[in-house]
């Protein structure tokens, strides 16, 4: 047995409990939370992660409901139908499944959609609150994740030197802002390397917390690792295995196997991160539904 793992799954159950909670509250006020995915295209590993939510959605109480549209949607269609779900008052949140066909621009599809409906954090407005700390805007599902991962195990994060491989703005941006916060669950020191960072392993060797978020299969060795670090694996890369059913697994950018006997706390992969980024998800939606009837 790990004693060492940080357990996801358990963690975003315990989220799911609080949002079940918060869902009855908004029912017996006679509001459904709703939740919209848009998705473009036949990507496998879009419809399986839309698949995902739809299921959660279903378990926890939600309205959801996915528009499925072809490849070759233009811009204005698809900013017609961001228009239409703009204006229902059924629907919370809105969620435009990536990655998008590469002639649409995915920057002024994300803007299209609302802030206050935007539960994916991903709209210029929330970005900007994000940055500003300010706690009214939605915050991207993933960081989102690691950081009640942080905070729910225990994980102090104050003063902490915090590396994150990967500048991505879906989580390698929007994780050094929030951790970097004059906060509680922040105040880190935060190093934030990209494929253009010089002595690479020299900065993973110092972190206190080491945050893997590059897309590159197994990248983290053993030696990358300082003696007991916090290490939080966001990487999902599909790798060649002859002994899988499909020929291929899917593994992180941490080797699991090497790290973990060096790591103080390491989040598996699968079963670390992604159950949380589908927890903050729902979060989400419901503070989104919070704030609709407040206003």
């Amino acid at each position: 047995m790990l004693t060492n793992l940080i357990d996801g799954r358990a963690i975003a159950e315990q989220l799911h409990a609080e949002t079940i909670h918060r869902i009855a509250s908004l029912k017996s006020r006679g509001v459904q939370p709703g939740l919209a995915f848009v998705r473009v295209g036949e990507d496998p590993a879009s419809k399986v992660y839309v698949g995902m939510k739809e299921k959660t959605c279903r378990r926890l109480g939600f309205h959801s409901e996915t528009q499925a549209l072809p490849a070759a949607t233009t811009a204005p269609e698809l900013l017609a139908l961001l228009a239409k779900l703009n204006a229902d008052p059924g629907i919370h949140g809105i969620l435009v499944q990536a990655p998008l066909p590469a002639h649409l621009n995915a920057a002024a599809i994300y803007s299209a959609v609302l802030p206050q409906k935007d539960v994916d954090g991903f709209h210029p407005v929330n970005v900007g609150k994000l940055m500003l700390g300010d706690p009214t805007g939605f915050a991207p599902c993933t960081p989102a994740g690691i950081q009640q991962l942080l905070i729910r195990s225990g994980i102090n994060t104050d003063g902490a030197d915090v590396v994150i491989l990967g500048r991505g703005d879906i989580v390698g941006k929007p994780m050094a802002a929030m951790l970097c916060q004059k906060s509680p669950h922040a105040n880190a020191t935060v190093t934030l390397c990209h494929s253009r960072t010089r002595v690479l392993a020299a900065h993973c060797r110092r972190a206190d917390i080491l945050i893997a978020a590059m897309g590159s299969a197994e990248f983290v060795k053993a030696d990358m690792v300082k003696p007991g670090a916090v290490v939080i694996d966001v990487g999902v890369n599909r790798v060649p295995d002859p002994t899988a059913k499909d020929g291929t697994r899917l593994v992180g950018d941490v080797d699991f196997t090497l790290v973990q006997p060096v790591a103080g706390r390491i989040t598996p992969n699968p079963g670390g991160v992604g159950p949380m980024t589908i927890a903050m998800l729902m979060q989400n939606t419901v503070r989104a539904a919070e704030m609709a009837v407040a206003a």
